[in-house]
């Protein structure tokens, strides 16, 4: 959510702020702004909109003159979308300017005081009252100021700052809200997430909560909020500049579906490989075979897709170890005070890894002595960092807002998981998990022809741009499936879209099934097949149109079906990773054909680093 973008250096400021803040639109915003201090005073533009109307505005930044700025694109939360409320933010005489990404929780209380004080307000946003706050602190000394508003403010945050009578410097500082710095040829820059920077550097510093960095154009320095200085050590970051870019494709969402085989197969042989001579092997874990001998419950906690993955973690781990697994949205896990069992562990999945709900999960579980795995795709993020042990998915950067090849990684993640939990606990023979190896390698391929065959797919999609009402149903790992394929026509086409557990339609769903509706039935797991068929002659009755997604031989279906996509044979427990491709697909296909805006759709954002 929102993006920050700060620089200072040798070069004019404003274009590498714009550059900077369009490698994070995915973030989600609704308005934009930047400020740059002109060599007399702090200048700033700002707009709602898209960030084109803010380049258009500055002529692509070169109006606004000046070494030194921040810039900020804004997802609305205390007050609608206007300029007033967007970033950047003065204090009264324009003197200092802030940017801010999370939410100020105490802010109404500040606000009041200040005003009691004799300052004005602006905006309606919880961020205003930061600058009036350094304002009312201000002693001279930047550092000293900045660190007695830390102690008055609460909740989350990463605040980009400026003081004019300190030109040279750029202050930043986080709690709970991701930031990095890091060196480029001829300055220094900092932003909110990784892709802002790789065109500039690949060497970068996390700051934790509480540091605050002081950027000049010549080096950086670390503060605790004792104002003792603070040495840190970079991390490098090993994407590809071009995997952050569309590369061709109409949309970064159909580029991320097409990275998807080279996805999982990273995150199935990363460099140092989780295949070992037959045995999954996953060093990162830090755990004994003791360890994992001694687990009694595991808890997977996440958000979103990262969820609708651990469900099937559930199915795939309980499956395989006859460990009991629950599952729990990380929202509704911290406030419901979990009872922790002995020798639990808790795995918090985050493409970002840095979601406020399951960073506050993991803290939880760790107040409480329980283990943690984060499952992340951000080297260095605030979960890789704070957990006991990562097991990093290797999809490389994901910019469309709606998330495919992150998905596909963590579920490999979670079958790796499952299968070295089984492999030490003794719960299958050799010759299963040898099969199981052997259909896991088989993914990459049988995805790439899957996507291979998205025309069919396509004109299915041409027929429901129009759909009001979508439902989605199946049972255990396709009730799974049918979570995620929901979400995703829901997230991007804005068209209702429902996933229900098929066993359950009887129980009141079936009402909401009138002519022409269109109902897709996953069926990969083939125990449960005629189950799942009795249901969709239930639907069909009813005047559904039926979509199944079944595996290849599972003829039968057809007698109870409309339209029939057929995946390759897999080992059971793998059927989401095939069986998703073309429900992603149907949902992108219905999008692109309403004109909806498939990488940035509305209200939505690709880090939800606020509750």
């Amino acid at each position: 959510m929102c993006g920050i973008v700060g620089y200072i250096g040798e070069q004019q400021a404003a274009p590498v702020l714009l550059d900077g803040l369009a490698k994070l639109e995915y973030r989600g915003y609704d308005s934009a702004g930047i400020a740059v201090y002109n060599g007399h005073e702090i200048e700033m533009v700002k707009s709602v909109g898209r960030l084109k109307v803010l380049s258009e505005l500055t002529h692509d930044g070169t109006t606004l003159v000046g070494k030194s700025g921040i810039g900020h694109t804004r997802w609305a939360t205390h007050g609608s979308p206007s300029n007033d409320n967007a970033h950047p933010h003065y204090n009264k005489d324009g003197s200092i300017v802030v940017v801010h990404n999370g939410i100020i929780e105490n802010y109404m209380k500040i606000r009041k005081m200040l005003q009691n004080k004799g300052y004005e307000f602006n905006s309606d946003t919880d961020t205003e009252v930061v600058a009036h706050l350094l304002d009312y602190y201000y002693t001279g000394s930047p550092l000293s100021t900045i660190i007695k508003v830390l102690q008055r403010i609460e909740g989350s945050y990463a605040l980009g700052i400026m003081f004019k009578e300190f030109p040279e410097q750029v202050f930043a500082v986080r709690k709970d809200s991701p930031l990095i710095v890091g060196h480029t040829k001829d300055g220094n820059i900092l932003a909110s997430d990784v892709p802002a920077v790789l065109k500039y550097t690949r060497s970068v510093y996390f700051i934790e909560n509480y540091e605050i960095v002081c950027l000049e154009k010549d080096k950086m320095t670390f503060y605790n909020i004792d104002e003792d200085e603070l040495e840190k050590e970079p991390t490098t970051i090993e994407w590809d500049v071009a995997a952050a870019e569309k590369g061709g494709y109409e949309h970064y969402m159909l580029k991320e579906m097409y990275e998807q085989p080279k996805a999982v197969k990273d995150t199935i042989y990363p460099s140092d490989s989780r295949i070992v001579d037959g045995r999954v092997v996953i060093k990162e874990l830090s755990m004994s075979d003791e360890d994992i001998k001694n687990i009694k419950k595991i808890y997977i906690v996440a958000c979103g897709s990262a969820y609708h993955a651990g469900v099937t973690g559930k199915y795939v781990i309980e499956g395989l170890t006859r460990i009991p697994v629950e599952v729990d949205l990380a929202s509704e896990f911290r406030y419901r005070s979990p009872i922790y069992e002995d020798n639990s562990i808790v795995i918090i999945i985050s493409q970002s890894g840095e979601t406020a709900d399951s960073l506050a999960a993991l803290r939880d579980a760790r107040e409480h002595g329980v283990r943690v795995l984060g499952i992340v795709n951000v080297v260095g993020s605030s979960i890789a960092r704070e957990a006991d042990s990562v097991m990093y998915t290797w999809a490389g950067p994901e910019i469309a807002v709606a998330t495919t090849k992150a998905y596909s990684a963590q579920l490999i993640a979670l079958y790796l998981l499952g299968m070295n939990f089984a492999q030490v606990r003794n719960t299958i023979t050799e010759d299963k998990m040898s099969s199981l190896i052997k259909d896991l390698a088989k993914l990459p391929d049988q995805i790439e022809m899957l996507l291979a065959s998205k025309e069919k797919v396509q004109r299915f999609a041409n027929r429901y741009i129009a759909a009001q009402n979508v439902f989605f149903i199946g049972r255990g790992i396709d009730y799974a499936i049918s979570l995620e394929a929901s979400l995703k026509l829901k997230e991007i086409s804005y068209i209702h879209s429902e996933a229900y557990a098929a066993g359950e339609l009887k129980h009141g769903t079936i009402s909401l099934i009138e002519e022409g509706t269109l109902v897709s039935a996953v069926l990969t797991q083939e125990h449960l097949y005629k189950k799942t068929i009795s249901n969709m002659v239930e639907v069909r009755s009813r005047g559904a149109f039926v979509l199944a997604v079944t595996t290849e031989g599972n003829t039968e279906v057809e007698k109870a079906a409309d339209y029939v996509i057929y995946i390759p044979q897999t080992n059971e427990y793998f059927t989401n990773s095939l069986a998703i491709i073309p429900l992603q697909l149907f949902g992108y296909y219905v999008a692109v054909g309403k004109g909806c805006d498939v990488d940035k759709p509305r209200n939505l954002a690709k880090s939800v680093t606020v509750e």
